[in-house]
């Protein structure tokens, strides 16, 4: 076992770290311990043996916040010549968190020596004079530069310290050099894999940097020259030496695919010389690739045409996707997807979209088709683009006619007009220009090429003119019309075209209208004539069933209309009875009303309590409307109707001992009575 870290239970196998040693990630990051475990021995063949056996432990130190902040470079030189400019920086500092899993941002800050000539900054470490060299006093200055961690977690306390020695001179004679591992060396080689993360430090190269002046002689400024933005080299400024970091600053820009290899020059120049002494060194980065690119379609969408009944497995278009990783990682491979893809397939590996072998395209079923198309690599990575496919309209559709053409009735002076239908999808396949092809007699008609209305010449006014042309009492005459498309080929389809020529009607009004245009159909009327009595039966039939339902629910005979009881006025005791008051109605649901002498009314319904109770008689027939009065300003009398039975509300002992067809004959005679007292007042016939 390890004999200065660890320590082992010589029972249990306990590996411990031993009291007092403690574990440094910065100095040792892991550790091997060898462990032996021996049998308590015994004799073998006569000889005593002990046998063991041996493991090795790798024991990984974690990285804690344990560690002050390092600083990098020293130690540290700055040189002020006699023309330094007041406010000209003379060296940076560079101070790495000591813990290098989580490092902490640094402050720096000049704890002494300054004397008010020098200052720094608290961020990027760069020291700076600040006065006119000749208002320098010394000629050696040493500066205390405190390094402190920036952190909520991170007691203010952790901090390191550097002195940095600034002299005064004025001698220039050595440029700046480069070192290698095993001395000066003017070209540096590193082989990485791109995209590496942003702030990383390029650690396969080690570079040093040194200037063999005193003072500001050997301060030089170090930069990259090559393609910008992608590392940055730290420090910027060097006084005497120090050594190069090259940090990572744009990882994007690391790109295989772009640069396999790129290229920079280190360039070390001084900076407050006259002579301007500078050297420069080779930087080589070799990339290699890895899986960081998606394919890529030629364009986001693909637009393609196919005539429609194209034969199944008919190519439609072609899509183009690149991958530019290398190897297996740049290969692709296609498919499709989507309510729109039905009908099409499309070739895994060169991308060309084909019909479905059943497939048949119509563009009057469906003329565009729209769809998704994936490109995949390897890994998975994918990328989409869409697809709109066109199906394109062929003319293989002929104009027909509707199936009423044979026979129109053209009323002098207004058009009739034929249509036919082209179910070709688009123009100008489906647009129908109609003509005239012969007509008997000839030179009678002119038609609207577009629209298909057919009309007389404007020299014929009347039937007299058309008598005059022709023989033909029945005005009845034959054209032959066609139809034809503007395709290519184009199609056309004839018909016979019979007109029924007649004058205007002098009748006017809906009923007229309706009839003549019905005139051509006379199935139309019947439809329309059956459709009004259908409805009338079947408000009959409701108004029927809801009176049915009524006085069955009731058990009673009612009067529609209301029965309004008058109070009684004091007469003598002879039986009569009061019948129906007719007024002039305001409208057709007029009220009636019935009075009676009140002591011989026992309900509503008249159906007195008494031991022989006579038969209701039924409701009598009401009389016929009255005609059309002749007077213009007086309005028609209509007598309102009345369902259900009307019942006397007293009936006397004589009217007992008659049968009930006297009693109905009786109330029949009075009620035509009634009536004929009641038109004689208002000048109306009789019933």
């Amino acid at each position: 076992i390890h004999a200065n870290k660890f320590t082992i239970d010589r029972h249990s196998g306990v590996l411990r770290i031993k009291a007092g040693v403690i574990l440094d990630y910065e100095k040792s990051r892991t550790h091997f311990v060898v462990a032996v475990a021996k049998d308590g021995g015994g004799k073998l063949r006569g000889d005593n043996k002990v046998f063991s056996a041996t493991t090795t432990v790798t024991v990984d130190v974690e990285d804690v916040q344990d560690t002050p902040p390092m600083f990098i470079g020293t130690p540290y030189y700055g040189y002020v010549y006699e023309d330094t400019l007041a406010g000209s920086e003379v060296l940076t500092v560079v101070a790495l968190d000591g813990d290098r899993g989580k490092p902490n941002n640094i402050h720096y800050c000049i704890v002494n020596g300054d004397e008010g000539s020098f200052e720094i900054n608290n961020t990027t470490g760069a020291i700076s004079v600040i006065k006119n060299p000749n208002q320098l006093k010394k000629e050696v200055y040493e500066l205390k530069v405190q390094a402190s961690e920036v952190s909520e977690e991170v007691d203010s306390s952790v901090y390191a310290f550097a002195t940095v020695t600034i002299r005064v001179v004025d001698l220039n004679n050595h440029p700046p050099t480069f070192y290698g591992e095993n001395g000066p060396q003017n070209k540096f080689e590193l082989t990485m894999y791109e995209h590496p993360p942003e702030g990383e430090i390029l650690r396969g190269l080690k570079i040093t940097v040194n200037d063999s002046d005193q003072g500001a002689n050997a301060k030089f400024n170090l930069r990259l020259v090559g393609p910008g933005g992608i590392f940055r080299v730290v420090p910027q400024t060097v006084l005497n030496e120090a050594q190069i970091t090259i940090i990572v600053e744009n990882s994007a820009a690391i790109d295989y695919e772009k640069f396999k290899v790129l290229t920079f020059k280190l360039l070390a120049i001084e900076v407050n010389t006259p002579e301007k002494f500078s050297s420069t060194a080779d930087v080589v980065i070799h990339l290699l690739d890895t899986n960081d690119n998606v394919p890529k379609f030629s364009s986001d969408y693909y637009i393609a045409r196919i005539p429609e009944n194209s034969p199944g497995g008919s190519n439609v278009v072609a899509v183009t996707a690149t991958d530019p990783d290398s190897g297996l990682w740049g290969e692709v491979k296609y498919s499709i997807y989507g309510t729109g893809a039905d009908l099409f397939l499309i070739h895994p590996s060169t991308g060309i979209i084909y019909t479905q072998p059943w497939a048949v395209l119509d563009a009057e079923v469906n003329s565009k088709y729209n769809f998704y198309v994936k490109a995949e690599d390897t890994d998975g990575k994918y990328s989409l683009a869409e697809v709109f496919i066109t199906v394109l309209d062929v003319n293989d559709h002929s104009p027909e006619f509707n199936e009423n053409i044979q026979e129109k009735t053209m009323i002098i002076g207004s058009p009739v007009k034929i249509e036919a239908i082209d179910q070709d999808a688009e123009e100008p396949n489906n647009i129908v220009d109609y003509s005239i092809m012969q007509a008997d007699p000839a030179n009678v008609f002119d038609i609207d090429q577009s629209t298909g209305e057919i009309k007389l010449k404007s020299y014929i006014r009347s039937l007299d003119i058309i008598h005059n042309i022709t023989k033909n009492k029945d005005c009845i005459w034959s054209v032959v019309v066609q139809a034809k498309d503007r395709g290519s080929p184009s199609f056309s389809t004839t018909a016979v075209l019979k007109i029924d020529i007649t004058e205007e009607t002098l009748h006017k009004g809906p009923m007229a209208a309706f009839l003549m245009q019905t005139k051509d159909n006379p199935m139309k009327a019947l439809g329309v004539l059956a459709g009004v009595m259908g409805i009338m039966v079947l408000i009959t039939i409701m108004i029927s069933t809801a009176m049915f339902w009524r006085n069955k629910r009731s058990n009673k005979i009612m009067p529609v209309r209301r029965i309004i009881k008058k109070r009684q006025v004091s007469q003598t005791r002879t039986v009569r009875m009061e019948w129906l008051k007719f007024k002039r109605p305001s409208n057709a649901a007029e009220k009636f009303v019935v009075e009676d002498d009140a002591k011989s009314l026992q309900n509503e319904n008249s159906n007195n309590n008494i031991h022989v109770a006579p038969v209701p008689p039924t409701a009598p027939i009401p009389p016929p409307p009255p005609a059309l009065d002749p007077r213009g300003d007086t309005p028609a009398w209509r007598v309102p109707t009345v369902s259900g039975s009307l019942t006397p509300k007293f009936v006397n002992k004589q009217m007992k001992k008659k049968g009930h067809g006297s009693t109905h004959n009786a109330l029949v005679s009075e009620l035509k009575m009634k009536f004929e007292k009641r038109n004689a007042a208002i000048g109306e016939p009789h019933i």
